[in-house]
């Protein structure tokens, strides 16, 4: 068989071919020792076959330590394992490359023994035993910690905006709403004592001023009941939430089933998120679900507590995009994160609506106990 003169190994072109590979080569180990996130190949067996600059910056340990070494070492013990199910299951998806972990956390060890939370993505390529995962991780330790202080500093301010709430609903209740309760009382003796020999317009004048004072006293105890139930307090969460669907009944009409676990008694902030949960979710329902009936349940499940509120209303699409003047569920999601918890929303247009609120349970001090016998916020 003759070969055709083109079909011949061209020495130059091998040359050039050889070069512009270890060009290449060259050029891309050049960019991973620039880059500015950690890059870690493992091979099939999860054994570390690079490891960039970036990497050795971040986990501590120098490239000729760690290379040919598994990728486990740079992590808790704790989560050893699992990693490995997670690789293994990830190789077996065909899937070119995804962000790892968006559920939870991604921690990595220093050489030091120290943790730190990472951002992680994960890529493969090539098969079975020459099949390689590259991780490109970014040490989040400042945004984590920045997160933490903002969340500290949110779940400050609230405490202090219930704190002035409870002040002012307590002022309302105790200074207001009692001086207009005397006047009231001194109109009543004016009319009883007066009321035979007074002139026809005075009796007349006595009678609307005690009518405006009765009204403005309903709307002095409503507006301090707005701003904080004092029974949330003195009574606990329980009391407060039952008080709460009584108001939501008389304004609305709508009525609501009750599930309360009594051995549900969180410390004050956790009773106060629950309780302003339910009050925005109710006022939602009110609003917007044109419901018949209402379910509200509280309880305990391991160590969470789970507040479940269900409307059989007109429901919703939870894909539509948000309409600008409608806050409630994100007014919703604020709080159950100040709680550190989760919210779940399932709803369907003609099929009412049902959040699920899930937070790990505080349970109430005797500092809290002391504080409610007190009658103090």
């Amino acid at each position: 068989m003759h070969r055709h003169p083109s079909d011949r190994p061209d020495p130059q072109a091998d040359a050039q071919l050889r070069a512009a590979h270890a060009l290449a080569v060259g050029r891309l180990s050049g960019l991973l020792e620039s880059a500015m996130d950690a890059i870690i190949t493992v091979d099939a067996s999860q054994r570390i076959v690079i490891y960039n600059q970036a990497a050795q910056d971040v986990f501590g340990w120098r490239a000729d330590e760690v290379l040919g070494q598994p990728l486990v070492r740079l992590m808790p013990e704790r989560f050893r394992q699992q990693h490995g199910h997670d690789v293994d299951r990830f190789g077996s998806t065909g899937v070119s490359s995804r962000r790892m972990s968006r559920s939870a956390v991604v921690r990595g060890l220093r050489r030091d023994g120290s943790e730190f939370p990472v951002e992680a993505s994960i890529s493969q390529a090539g098969e079975g035993a020459d099949k390689l995962y590259t991780v490109i991780l970014r040490d989040i330790s400042e945004r984590v910690r920045a997160e933490q202080e903002l969340q500290a500093f949110a779940t400050e301010a609230h405490r202090i905006r219930e704190g002035e709430k409870t002040r002012v609903a307590r002022e309302l209740h105790d200074e207001l709403a009692q001086s207009l309760t005397a006047l009231k009382m001194d109109t009543q003796w004016l009319r009883q004592r007066f009321g035979e020999t007074a002139p026809p317009e005075v009796s007349h004048r006595l009678g609307e001023m005690a009518a405006m004072l009765d009204r403005t006293v309903a709307s002095t105890r409503r507006i301090a009941a707005d701003l904080r139930p004092l029974m949330l307090d003195d009574l606990g969460l329980l009391p407060a939430i039952e008080w709460l669907s009584q108001q939501f009944t008389q304004r609305h009409r709508i009525e609501v089933a009750l599930a309360l676990d009594e051995s549900v008694e969180p410390d004050a902030l956790q009773a106060t998120a629950l309780f302003r949960i339910t009050q925005e979710a109710l006022a939602n329902v009110g609003k917007h679900a044109a419901a018949t009936q209402v379910r509200v349940s509280l309880s305990r499940d391991g160590d969470d507590v789970v507040l479940h509120i269900g409307d059989d209303g007109c429901g919703f699409d939870t894909r539509a995009p948000r309409k600008p003047q409608s806050l409630g569920l994100m007014g919703l999601r604020e709080r159950v994160q100040l709680m550190g918890g989760t919210l779940a929303v399932d709803a369907a247009p003609g099929q009412g609506t049902r959040i699920t609120v899930r937070a790990r349970f505080v349970p109430r001090s005797d500092d809290d106990h002391h504080a409610k016998g007190q009658g103090s916020a």
